[in-house]
């Protein structure tokens, strides 16, 4: 019917699911489907949360409707006669926005690991922000909400506000709400063009003189800004009086607890990244380096200053002999690009990246047009091929995981803190339980407001928790497990002020991370269009005629911390406090505000005004030593006396011994020594090792060249996980009654993040073998499932049976595949690569090649037997070439590559 101004539409979501729970409360649920037909949804997060909480179908007409209108506009009239846009029907449209809808639900499942949106509907995977009491209890029941906040009659008044809006005649242009790009008449951003001028005159961008005049400015303008997150709702309550500054501890070693956040080389430029680590390591802080990898170059100080440059770092201004751009936390994500041994063993921290602040539950993504052949090199891919990092529980299903994952870190390099990077949520206590359990040194606690330098605006909303919530719960579980004094908490989420810090440690964090205001103080101006590869001062892109306009110096970055440092200590002492240590964890020094919230009168503070229990002092936690793996088989070869004279001679070192399953991670301490030393593939000598048993998980793990493995027996899972050089030849025993191409050998998830070397298999390996693999080369005589996924490069051969989806998500690289049944055509995931018969013979030779040097390693029966009878076994082969490759002589006869269409075959 007509609309009315007395009558304003009820928001869907608290109808829909004010039904859905009253239906189950009378034991009716399942007796009936929930419709939602709405004018209130169109975008993704509507649609997920509308299922979510029940709804079976949606029918978002006034979205269908909004398409149709502009469809049928002049404007776009006009743009489709100037050939700006296709000329697609109204209902062509209308598909396409709810191909964008299906496409952006699939996503969210994904994110959260469901397979269907069956399991997802009703399955409330959600945590609550800004809602009261009553609110939930009538149509969210069972969803966290810890800070309370708009009651129904708040809701009912904003509703009205909204509708009024409409009468009594709609207004000629639609209000901007600035959700999100920054407008002065659209939503407050912190991070806003009018900060990054303020603090740029503090610093003094671009080497000049710091003013703490104009930093107070900044600081005014913090002070005065709308309330944005929970920590403006809270302030200190001191227990003591206060004292003078000169009794607090000083500036420069409170730096020392800085971070910086983990922008990876590809997101951002070369120069905004080693200037960012070049400071940090001025101050003793510590930069991340991001999932990208770092240039070698970077690891030795600088002694070749003049005036400000260096001949190796001759884009950078502002120098100083002994200026190191080495980045102290190089971080290890899903994608595993640019982690080889020789980039772990010159780390002072490892980081584990579960889930990224401003987008969890997602991979890293780098456009292709950010993939330089600089960027490429590094991550050890192809220039302008776009990268994704596989969603982090394709790394990390379960706890155990995790804590294998740790285990390597440790094994390859155990000097090494190893840190847990998390999402806050509610539950994140639990959590940081399991992995303090698990050996991590460190647990990062990230809020929400992280930025992003490289991902669609559809990753980055809607998404993680704030920062106070999750790090005063980590805190407090952690206190109450007795675990806290094992590790250290760094927070890191939107950080910009001293009063920040001092919130942060009283919620129990150790360290503190700075991501968008270390870029803002090198220079960024929050243009928000880093994704583009466009940003006009060169700090997040790989233009280099952008590059050059890049402002920054290590010295604007310096006085920015030093800047936060001094507020740091006035805090302190206004607190009555001499050092951080001694407030750490005092979440009862803090109470909430009395001040008036636009929305709602319920917000609820109390959850982050408790004390946790005693914790220790802080920095004994940061001084004590690396978690230790305990005794390794790999110490022993170490510890030998001819390994030490190979070592620095470049010489032979033969090694026998036997393996049992408990020996995890063999290979590691060994690779990493020698990388430490030589770098991933360069050391001209030969340590030959030969094992007989059971390897445990991570079995020739970080493996460089000139190490050869040869194991009689079988392997865990795991197995080469992040080699780079090398050999590895797995084969059963020769009493072996059963043929060995019939006997799984090797666990799931070989060769994961492998950046080079050789691996052969004489036998079977399990699922996802070969996943996000770089640049290894591998045969194997029968796989599982999802073989060849995410690979970026490297050759992988298969002798035997596959299982479904092979080359899921695989952008380069060769795979080869002896098909004696037919059946493979109908295991391939067809949606990047394509298939076709072996077609030149480059390939051929790769192919044959392989296969020659598998049977001198293995000794291979079915090796021999495709070698003896290779004209008529070699068209049972085929080949998947994914488009990078296709131009390859390997992969095509000429200039372009043939597709062999085949036939699916019929169930």
């Amino acid at each position: 019917g007509k609309l009315s101004a007395e009558s304003p539409a009820i928001p869907i979501l608290l109808a829909a699911g004010a039904v859905n729970h009253h239906l189950i409360a009378c034991g009716l649920r399942t007796e009936a489907s929930i419709v939602a037909e709405t004018a209130q949804c169109f975008s993704t997060h509507h649609f997920a949360c509308l299922v979510g909480y029940g709804v079976s179908a949606v029918c978002p007409y006034l979205a269908l409707e909004s398409v149709r209108q502009w469809r049928l506009s002049s404007r776009t009239e006009s743009l489709i006669k100037k050939g700006r846009i296709s000329n697609l029907s109204v209902e062509d449209c209308q598909h396409n926005f709810r191909f964008a809808i299906n496409k952006g639900l699939k996503k969210i499942l994904s994110k959260m690991g469901f397979s269907l949106l069956s399991s997802y509907q009703g399955a409330q995977i959600f945590d609550i922000y800004g809602l009261a009491g009553d609110v939930v209890d009538t149509a969210f029941i069972g969803t966290t909400s810890r800070i309370g906040g708009m009651t129904l009659d708040d809701l009912a008044k904003e509703t009205i506000s909204f509708w009024n809006k409409a009468f009594p005649e709609l207004p000629s242009k639609l209000e901007f709400f600035g959700f999100i790009t920054s407008r002065p008449t659209g939503e407050y951003h912190a991070a806003n063009p009018e900060m990054s001028k303020l603090l740029h005159k503090a610093v003094g961008l671009g080497g000049k003189n710091p003013a703490i005049e104009n930093f107070q400015k900044y600081q005014e303008h913090m002070e005065k800004s709308p309330i944005t997150t929970l920590r403006d709702m809270l302030e200190v309550s001191s227990d003591r009086k206060p004292i003078s500054i000169d009794e607090v501890e000083s500036a420069t070693s409170i730096v020392e607890r800085f971070c910086t956040g983990g922008m990876s080389l590809g997101a951002i430029s070369r120069e905004t990244h080693e200037v960012i680590a070049i400071a940090m390591n001025r101050i003793g802080g510590k930069s991340n380096s991001g999932e990208g990898g770092e240039d070698p170059i970077r690891w030795k100080a600088l002694e070749d200053v003049q005036d400000g440059m260096s001949e190796s770092f001759s884009y950078l201004k502002g120098l100083e002999n002994g200026d190191i751009a080495t980045s102290a936390i190089k971080q290890v994500a899903s994608g595993r690009f640019g982690v080889t041994p020789h980039f772990l063993s010159n780390a002072d921290q490892l980081e584990i990246k579960i889930a990224q602040g401003a987008k969890p539950g997602e991979g890293g993504q780098l456009p292709g047009k950010k993939v330089s052949p600089y960027i490429a090199g590094l991550r050890r891919s192809k220039p302008g091929v776009p990268l994704i990092s596989p969603p982090p529980h394709h790394d990390i299903y379960s706890i155990e995981d995790l804590a294998q994952l740790i285990y390597d870190l440790h094994q390859v390099n155990e000097k090494a803190k190893v840190s847990v990077k998390l999402v806050a949520q509610a539950g994140i206590g639990t959590i940081a339980s399991g992995v303090a359990k698990a050996n991590a040194d460190i647990i990062q606690i990230s809020g929400h407001d992280g930025g992003t330098g490289a991902s669609p605006v559809s990753s980055i909303k809607h998404c993680g928790g704030p920062l106070e919530l999750g790090l005063a719960e980590a805190h407090i579980s952690l206190t109450q497990n007795q675990l806290r004094n094992r590790v250290i908490l760094r927070a890191d989420g939107g950080l910009r002020s001293g009063r920040d810090v001092i919130m942060s440690a009283l919620l129990g964090a150790d360290e503190y991370g700075f991501g968008t205001l270390a870029m803002i103080a090198t220079g960024c101006i929050m243009a928000r269009i880093c994704h583009t590869n466009n940003c006009p001062v060169g700090v997040a892109s790989q233009r280099e005629d952008l590059r050059k306009k890049f402002p920054g110096t290590p010295s604007d970055l310096v006085n920015f911390f030093l800047f936060i440092a001094e507020e740091v200590r006035e805090e302190l002492a206004a607190m009555g406090y001499k050092s951080l240590d001694e407030v750490i964890g005092r979440g009862d020094l803090l109470k909430q505000r009395d001040i008036p919230l636009a929305k709602t009168n319920s917000f609820d503070a109390s959850f982050l005004t408790q004390f946790g229990g005693e914790s220790g002092l802080s920095s004994e936690r940061i001084a004590q030593e690396t978690h230790s793996n305990g005794p390794q088989l790999d110490d022993e070869i170490i510890a030998n006396s001819e390994f030490q004279s190979a070592l620095a001679t470049e010489g032979v070192f033969d090694f026998s011994s036997k393996i049992v399953n408990v020996d995890r991670a063999f290979g590691g301490r060994v690779g990493g020594c020698v990388a430490y030393k030589y770098g991933d593939n360069g050391f001209a000598g030969s340590i030959n090792i030969n094992l007989q048993g059971s390897g445990g998980q991570s079995f020739g793990c970080f493996l460089v060249g000139g190490i050869n493995v040869t194991l009689v027996g079988e392997a865990n899972d795991y197995v080469c996980k992040g080699m780079a050089g090398g050999e590895v030849a797995i084969m059963p025993p020769s009493d072996l009654k059963a043929a060995s191409s019939d006997s799984v050998i090797v666990g799931n998830t070989a060769l994961y993040g492998a950046t080079g070397g050789r691996l052969f298999v004489n036998g079977r390996g399990g699922e996802r073998f070969s996943v996000r693999n770089s640049m290894a080369d591998a045969v194997v005589e029968g796989v599982g499932d999802h073989c060849c996924e995410y690979m970026t490069g490297g050759c992988v051969v298969v002798l035997g049976p596959v299982g479904r989806n092979v080359g899921a998500g695989m952008t380069g690289g060769l795979g080869y595949f002896y098909d004696e049944d037919g059946s493979f055509p109908s295991k391939l995931n067809p949606e990047i690569v394509v298939m076709q018969k072996v077609i030149s013979k480059a390939g051929e030779n790769q192919l044959k090649g392989l296969i020659a040097d598998h049977f001198a390693k293995t000794n291979s029966s079915k090796a021999k037997m495709l070698l003896e009878n290779w004209e008529a076994e070699l068209p049972k082969f085929w080949q998947i070439v994914p488009p990078s490759e296709a131009g390859t002589p390997e992969a095509s006869t000429g200039a372009e590559a043939v597709e062999v269409v085949v036939e699916q075959q019929k169930a």
